[in-house]
């Protein structure tokens, strides 16, 4: 019976499939597109996005071709060429106005190119003056390698002009390509104006206890992911960073960003200054909901974001059989009375924390919905391109009276957005 229920977790949308994603309501029709807006040199058909991970490596004779679901002590960086069906940029951009038919309907790793490998950790230490120091020698290569990372990082950024970096964490179940391609529907429907990075970690362990291994390697990437915010919020031409979790990815990052925040705490910086933080969206989040709360709201992770969108499901089948599993409810599966007399007023007040509330999301897509359901992932992107709140005129969702946003399946075609001049631009 466990073995049936574990199997039933990773099917109903842990792990993504092969191809774009759907067509969001918010451009069918051949509306607000902005491709007159995306930089020339990103007006392609294949891309690079670039990724951090902790996988093991696969390949041979000193050529890496992918990773695996192995875990690996040693941090790598670095461009895979993600390849969209389509003719040409012209025929690209009319393939995103399209629900069905023509649209996209694959898209391809085509070339992975690792860039740097940082060295194994832990790094060597010696204890002196009652505490443990890194060495010189193995600060001065593992620091050569962060001069690395943040080079490449620096030449993209002056290459597109991009200086928001779009970063996605994907969930249990989901291979390194699988990583890649969300992360370029992401990319690609919010506008191309972002560089994109896939943080991905050891997922996609497979056999029975296959979930219950991908939510070790989730705890094992904790370390690896502090490494890159830090190392991404250094390079002074990132100007703000976006971050889109799904699933259990959402344990690493808020993990990570937690620690984060308290070691910037600690020093007297305000977070949000030092880690360049800008719009956090958690997906379907499979966490504790009472670890969910700690880290938003008592260690005030939100305080390092302009706001927090948590996306939930109260029919997400993989979230009701997480907690079945683990014994506790999932904040992705979040209802009114998980939470205490006007504590989603304080979180929205003053956190800047707003709970939105999928509608329609059922059966197989009741997990996936962050990039399957062409209303969630329209307002994904509103929120993305515009960094506007709910409820306004460029984020049309509607309150109910528990303070949860409401996002109906024709979201936001009943009251689409002119977005013809967006913030920033």
């Amino acid at each position: 019976m466990v073995a049936q229920l574990l199997g039933v977790v990773l099917l109903c949308g842990c792990s993504t499939a092969v191809g774009l994603s759907q067509t969001p309501n918010l451009y069918l029709g051949g509306r607000t597109y902005p491709d007159k807006a995306v930089p020339a040199v990103l007006q392609v058909i294949d891309p690079p996005m670039f990724f951090v991970t902790d996988r093991m490596p696969l390949g041979g004779q000193g050529r890496v071709t992918g990773y695996g679901a192995g875990r690996s002590d040693a941090m790598a960086f670095g461009r895979a060429d993600v390849q969209f069906q389509a003719g040409g940029w012209a025929d690209l951009v009319e393939r995103t106005y399209v629900d069905r038919g023509r649209r996209m309907s694959r898209l391809d790793v085509a070339r992975v190119e690792e860039i740097v490998r940082f060295p194994l950790i832990p790094l060597q230490m010696r204890r002196s003056d009652g505490g443990l120091r890194v060495t010189d020698e193995a600060q001065r290569a593992y620091g050569a390698q962060e001069d690395a990372f943040k080079a490449a990082v620096q030449a993209e950024v002056k290459r597109t002009g991009n200086g928001r970096v779009l970063v996605y964490v994907h969930g249990v179940g989901n291979d390194f390509d699988n990583a890649l391609q969300t992360l370029a529907s992401l990319w690609h429907f919010s506008g191309r104006r972002s560089t994109p990075v896939a943080f991905t970690w050891p997922a996609g362990n497979g056999g029975a206890l296959g979930y219950f291994r991908d939510r070790e390697a989730a705890d094992f990437s904790v370390f690896h992911a502090k490494e890159f915010l830090r190392l991404i919020a250094e390079i002074p031409e990132v100007e703000d960073i976006d971050i889109v979790a799904h699933s259990r990815g959402t344990s690493v990052m808020t993990q990570a960003l937690r620690e984060t925040v308290i070691y910037h705490q600690g020093r007297g910086v305000p977070p949000k200054l030092a880690m360049k933080t800008g719009t956090l969206i958690l997906a379907a989040p499979d966490l504790d909901t009472g670890v969910a709360r700690q880290r938003i709201a008592s260690e005030r992770v939100s305080e390092a974001f302009e706001q927090v969108n948590i996306y939930v499901n109260p029919d997400d089948t993989a979230l009701r059989l997480s907690s079945f599993l683990t014994k506790y409810p999932r904040i992705g599966a979040a209802e009114k009375q998980d939470f205490g007399p006007g504590e989603l007023a304080q979180l929205r007040k003053e956190g800047l924390v707003h709970f939105i509330r999928v509608e329609g999301a059922s059966g197989s897509h009741s997990h996936s919905y962050f990039r399957q359901n062409p209303a969630v992932l329209s307002d994904i992107v509103l929120a993305l391109r515009t960094r506007a709140f709910p409820g306004g005129t460029l984020r049309p969702l509607e309150e109910d009276a528990d303070l949860f946003w409401r996002l109906q399946p024709n979201y936001p075609l009943d009251r689409l957005p002119d977005l013809e001049i967006e913030p920033g631009q």
